[in-house]
């Protein structure tokens, strides 16, 4: 199947592009998460085996309801603490991201997740493949309600920084145990916004990059206070520019 493209224009006018993930990628992410339930259900069945000699169905009962819950919550827990992600979507690297481009709420985890059993019926994700078949987004049943949908996490090949910064004397590098501390605060999302930012900025309409270069140095300068002799005088987009030589100059290091 053809791989779709969605395009999210944000407020600031800024445009991007998600290579949406099709039902068959989709599938395989769900049997592998599949095998980590059943593997920790396995052990649960052996530690309750015991409730059989009171009374089978009893012990059917509490499998069941063991299942429900072990099945949730490892959605639940893996999507919330991995943003987005499971251990099958990690490993074919997927990831569920709000429908709009907004921040993914809990909220919309619980409502993906407590779904899960309407896609699955009557065996396999039955309902939740044909309607990933016969959605624009390839959205389930889950991912229309909490409005997510699943995207591709592309392979970025690290790029030369030389082209961002050649010739630019960058102040922030006066203060490496600041330098340190703004490497170990920033995740790799964050530096690749940062980065694809100043790769497309000559694509941007020229408040849309006022803006959008404020927002990410009001960001960085949160996380890590440089001194006034360091920042001062620069615009938002030199400062943007020093921080990505920082991350990535020493991450190539």
């Amino acid at each position: 199947m053809t791989a779709r493209v969605l395009r999210i224009r944000t407020p600031e006018g800024v445009i991007f592009s998600q290579t949406l993930a099709g039902p068959i990628i989709r599938f395989v992410a769900w049997f592998l998460d599949f095998l980590v339930i059943s593997g920790v259900m396995g052990i649960i069945g052996n530690a309750i085996g015991f409730l059989g000699l009171i009374s089978m169905d009893l012990a059917g009962a509490f499998y069941v309801l063991t299942y429900f819950i072990v099945s949730i919550g490892y959605g639940l827990a893996c999507e919330w603490h991995w943003k987005g992600q499971t251990l099958g979507k990690k490993f074919l690297r997927l990831r569920v991201v709000d429908a709009e481009g907004l921040k993914l709420q809990f909220h919309q985890i619980v409502v993906r997740n407590l779904l899960r059993f309407a896609d699955s019926l009557p065996l396999l994700y039955v309902v939740g493949g044909v309607a990933c078949c016969f959605t624009r987004k390839f959205q389930r049943l889950g991912d229309i309600a909490a409005n997510t949908i699943v995207i591709r996490i592309p392979v970025i090949t690290e790029p030369e920084i030389d082209q961002l910064t050649a010739g630019r004397y960058n102040s922030l590098r006066k203060y490496p145990h600041l330098e340190a501390r703004l490497r170990q605060q920033t995740g790799q999302a964050d530096a690749t916004i940062a980065l694809q930012a100043l790769l497309r900025r000559d694509d941007f309409e020229p408040s849309a990059r006022i803006e959008l270069f404020s927002e990410l140095a009001t960001y960085f300068r949160s996380k890590v206070a440089f001194p006034a002799d360091a920042t001062d005088g620069i615009s938002d987009e030199q400062y943007v520019r020093n921080v990505v030589d920082v991350l990535y100059r020493s991450r190539r290091a």
